[in-house]
């Protein structure tokens, strides 16, 4: 064991990390149907541990931490340790010009597959939704891409860039005066009528009272931005469609996320360093990242809906600390089999994010073990156990899938 962690764990071809396959899955994992598999344990049972579980797989309203609130950003994090490697190697076939090239067509077509997951051309505009989870890993991707191409050798800069940031968007926050003005449906109803227009720059005009440093939902700077100067169609969950989880002052700080990532990245590419090194100080940078992000939570709260400052330092926290588990488990120990049916996930995520969309998994679940097979199982084994079984084959369909592409080299990059 003391061996294993002298040596310089390395990407066997160079290019890719086992681990990072696995924890990539592994996110995946929970956003493609693992927490319907546990809410339907859940409804098996009404203990503490089972209440603890559907809490913690729940985002949070507004303020504060769930696991489920890890889920995203982690895949932005993973997205910006990737970038450490699939740069260098275009940087090494294209020179830094080529690379960017490269890599702003991939993000482009990451924003324009985010187009498609939200419907697309279905609606005419302006009911179309310009951001969300597909365009801000592009838009992240190609920023912290951008800086790290230009920066690539100098990890001091791009850790100075991303506090830069983070500490900008606080500023913008606690600083910026906005309209007086809570985005729900009632007030922003009573403005429309005074002024007889939906118009958001006409309403906005007509309040004269201006707040800052406040962090409410509804009532902060982010929102506001969103509901003044985003247009298209915004989802109706957030403020009755008056603002976006994934909004224009976010696009910063997701950046920041991935250059965390980045950063993870350089730490595990440096071959002067034993893998013991390398996770201690993962695990270290993570502790810390996360102690201060909910410390500093006391100014400017950890909020996942307009991806504050705080929130972005718990996650990346929490993203190294677990990057560093599975690089110890997977490429030092090297525990492999428990984690292929996530590297066959992590190989293939977009593709498998993208099919969750367009093929309905539980309706095709319910059509095969549900009905009378879900009632039997109800009322003759455990009161649950047949929406458990359902939520198994929803799983269960989709490893057949990634397997089926792992198994025959098929992956989809975008």
């Amino acid at each position: 064991m003391k061996a294993d962690f002298q040596n310089r764990v390395m990407p066997a071809d160079g290019g890719r990390l086992l681990s990072l396959d696995a924890l990539r899955g592994f996110d995946m994992f929970w956003i493609v149907g693992a927490a319907g598999l546990v809410e339907a344990l859940a409804k098996m049972s009404n203990g503490p541990v089972s209440k603890f579980l559907a809490t913690q797989l729940s985002h949070a309203q507004w303020a504060g931490f769930h696991f489920y609130d890890l889920i995203f950003p982690m895949f932005v994090f993973i997205s910006g340790v990737s970038l450490t490697f699939s740069l260098n190697k275009a940087l090494a076939q294209h020179g830094t010009a080529g690379a960017l090239r490269r890599l702003g067509r991939r993000c482009l077509l990451l924003v324009l597959a985010g187009l498609f997951y939200y419907g697309g051309l279905t609606n005419p505009w302006p009911n179309i939704r310009l951001l969300g989870v597909l365009q801000y890993i592009g838009l992240a991707s190609f920023f912290g891409g951008s800086l790290y191409l230009l920066f690539a050798r100098r990890p001091l800069v791009l850790a100075g860039c991303c506090a830069a940031i983070l500490a900008v968007y606080w500023a913008l926050m606690a600083l910026v005066p906005f309209p007086d003005l809570r985005l729900n449906k009632e007030s922003v109803a009573r403005l429309a009528a005074q002024v007889g227009s939906q118009d958001p720059a006409t309403i906005c005009r007509a309040v004269t009272n201006r707040v800052h440093g406040v962090y409410e939902e509804g009532y902060n700077l982010a929102n506001y931005l969103d509901y003044r100067y985003l247009p298209g169609l915004k989802k109706k969950e957030y403020g009755d469609g008056t603002w976006e989880a994934q909004g224009l002052l976010g696009i910063s700080t997701v950046t920041a996320e991935c250059l965390l990532g980045v950063l993870a990245g350089l730490w595990l590419r440096r071959s002067d360093l034993s893998a013991r090194r390398k996770i201690i100080g993962l695990v270290l940078a993570g502790a810390l990242a996360t102690v201060c992000g909910f410390a500093l939570g006391h100014y400017l709260p950890v909020m996942k809906k307009v991806w504050s400052s705080t929130f972005v330092l718990v996650a990346g926290g929490y993203s190294a600390i677990l990057l560093a588990g599975f690089y110890l488990v997977v490429d030092v120990w090297k525990k492999q089999r428990w984690c292929q049916p996530f590297v066959w996930i992590g190989m293939n995520p977009i593709a498998i994010y993208l099919a969750c969309n367009i093929i309905s998994f539980p309706a095709v679940a319910q059509r095969l073990v549900g009905g009378d097979v879900q009632l039997l199982l109800d009322r003759h084994v455990a009161k649950g156990a047949g929406g458990l079984l359902v939520a198994l084959f929803e799983l269960g369909l989709m490893f057949l899938i990634v397997r089926f592409l792992y198994m025959r080299k098929i992956f989809i990059r975008l």
